[in-house]
């Protein structure tokens, strides 16, 4: 089943990656709420404009897709973004759900090699390795935070890349060849977020 989606993105490096994800959605982009190439320039309108205008986007969306660039913390919206669409918000008597939240790894001179490491445990499993430096608190205080649901292996407590975190982190070229399992994965997360020590707040110091 098609989702109402919004991306979350970092403009000055990551609208490339942005355009793909819609192209990759193929007629389920009609389903997409936020910005894309032919969207009105509001550089130069009042903060609160550019709030309104991200929120009447993101309000009526089930699953949030952010992708994670090098300089992600450097935007001045993402984070906020994130928080929103993970909080519950009431309009006209009506309020939205948390959404699903999944983020897709911008592939930079043909490798994750600036994100993404693996490493050998000592019952020797292979598993992945992520770096917390470049991610916002907020989507690192959304990673393994599944207790005892989320592991792939419990002896050495690797997690589940799907199941683990609320916001999985997935490779673009990975990504861009289903989106729609992905997206479908953090609506489902959506729908079991009990399961999950969620933190909907960013500035909140990851633990």
């Amino acid at each position: 089943m098609a989702r109402k989606t919004f991306i979350s993105y970092k403009y000055s490096e990551a609208k490339i990656l942005r355009d793909k994800i819609l192209k990759s959605l193929g007629d389920d982009a009609i389903y997409y709420q936020g910005e894309t190439a032919d969207s009105p320039d509001l550089t130069d309108t009042t903060t609160e404009n550019i709030k309104k205008n991200l929120t009447d986007m993101m309000y009526n969306t089930s699953v949030t897709i952010v992708i994670i660039s090098p300089n992600i913390k450097q935007s001045d919206w993402i984070d906020w973004e994130i928080e929103y669409c993970l909080k519950e918000i009431t309009r006209n008597g009506r309020t939205s759900k948390t959404n699903g939240v999944v983020g897709v790894v911008q592939e930079i001179d043909g490798n994750y090699d600036w994100l993404i490491t693996q490493q050998t445990n000592n019952d020797g499993c292979v598993s992945r390795v992520i770096s917390s430096t470049p991610l916002l608190d907020i989507i690192n205080n959304n990673r393994y935070n599944r207790p005892d649901h989320g592991y792939t292996c419990k002896d050495c407590k690797s997690f589940s890349q799907l199941d683990g975190s609320y916001i999985s982190i997935i490779d673009e070229n990975v990504f861009l060849k289903d989106p729609h399992k992905y997206i479908e994965n953090a609506y489902e997360k959506s729908e079991a977020s009990k399961e999950f020590k969620l933190v909907k707040q960013r500035n909140v110091i990851p633990v």
